[in-house]
């Protein structure tokens, strides 16, 4: 009677088990115990969704900020894989997903800091910026205008500087970011008491360095690039227009590439720049969409509210997908012309 009783308990404890699993994938498919959705494996991530779901990002902020935090979660779980197998000795690897992770809440405002840094909210400071001054940057302005004015560019080709101009001015921005996370980290180390925790440390800092390095080298080449492009127009034979596109194919012309080498990753790089195109289609979309659906919600009409509800959402996860595809291509071709064996994210 004993081992029949034994057996009954043994059963349902394990029935119990796998019941409460079963229940737990489940609410980690759809969201937690306090409601809050769960789109990430690495609960610090969704930590960081939610927190931006509260904050009421922009929509296109917000799909953003998903496909960001996409790659971090790749990054993330493919390097605790490298760390078990002792491909991570030094902890290079460790300390750049540890910037990328920074620099992305710092990049939307949720590093707990009040951001100085001008990014969207341009129609909030009208009264302090000069009319024609766009780019918060008095290089920037002046070489735009200048442009502008010039009579060398037709509309289309205006629309196309300016995206450049646009692309800098982000770049600006990513790399004070990356400067302040720098400084952060330098303050930590100068505070840490551990040997142990100090190794890491200040491999993180010559890690972040050596970023920040390039990060100023590729805002030079890219703002002697304007001042050429701003002076001289565009060229006939000019072979990108998508900015994001042109760094790469600057970056592999100065690459050890063999021609070979190099009229392959061209044709790569002109289906990457449709994928960027077809991805800067779908934002505006959503954005549209957007508008919609807030002016719809005002005439409260609930199967109106509801059909524009879900394709905004439709449009929305959309775009999360596109923009996560886009961005791991552009890693793929980072890492393709630099030779890095290691994953490299550019956020």
């Amino acid at each position: 009677m004993k081992e029949l009783y034994l057996i009954v308990v043994i059963s349902v404890g394990v029935m119990a088990g796998k019941y409460s699993r079963e229940m737990n994938e489940a609410k980690n498919a759809n969201g937690g115990d306090d409601g809050e959705s769960v789109e990430f494996r690495i609960s610090k991530l969704n930590q960081v969704w939610n927190k931006a779901l509260r904050m009421q990002l922009s929509p296109v902020k917000q799909a953003e900020l998903h496909s960001d935090l996409k790659i971090q979660e790749k990054a993330e779980l493919q390097w605790k894989k490298w760390k078990v197998e002792g491909l991570d000795e030094n902890g290079e690897k460790e300390a750049q997903i540890r910037r990328n992770f920074n620099v992305i809440l710092s990049k939307y405002g949720m590093d707990g800091k009040r951001d100085t840094r001008p990014l969207e909210n341009n129609s909030l400071k009208d009264h302090d910026v000069k009319d024609g001054d766009i780019f918060e940057d008095p290089k920037l302005d002046k070489l735009w205008n200048k442009a502008k004015s010039s009579g060398k560019f037709s509309e289309d080709e205006l629309l196309s500087l300016k995206r450049e101009f646009q692309h800098h001015k982000d770049k600006i921005h990513e790399y004070n970011i990356l400067m302040e996370t720098v400084s952060r980290t330098e303050e930590i180390h100068k505070n840490v008491i551990s040997p142990l925790e100090g190794d890491g440390k200040e491999q993180e800092v010559k890690e972040n360095h050596t970023a920040l390095k390039q990060k100023m080298r590729d805002l030079n080449q890219g703002f002697d690039r304007l001042r050429k492009l701003s002076h001289e127009g565009f060229n006939e034979d000019s072979e990108f227009r998508e900015p994001r596109v042109i760094d790469l194919w600057e970056a592999a012309k100065r690459a050890n590439l063999s021609n070979d080498e190099l009229d392959s990753l061209k044709e790569e790089l002109h289906h990457f720049e449709t994928k960027v195109e077809k991805h800067h289609h779908y934002q505006e979309q959503l954005e549209l969409s957007h508008q919609k659906l807030q002016h719809v919600e005002t005439l409260g009409d609930k199967q109106h509210i509801q059909k524009n509800k879900e394709k905004y959402n439709n449009l929305a996860e959309k775009t999360r997908e596109m923009g996560y595809k886009m961005k791991k291509h552009m890693q793929d071709l980072h890492n393709k012309i630099s030779g890095q064996g290691l994953g490299h994210n550019e956020l």
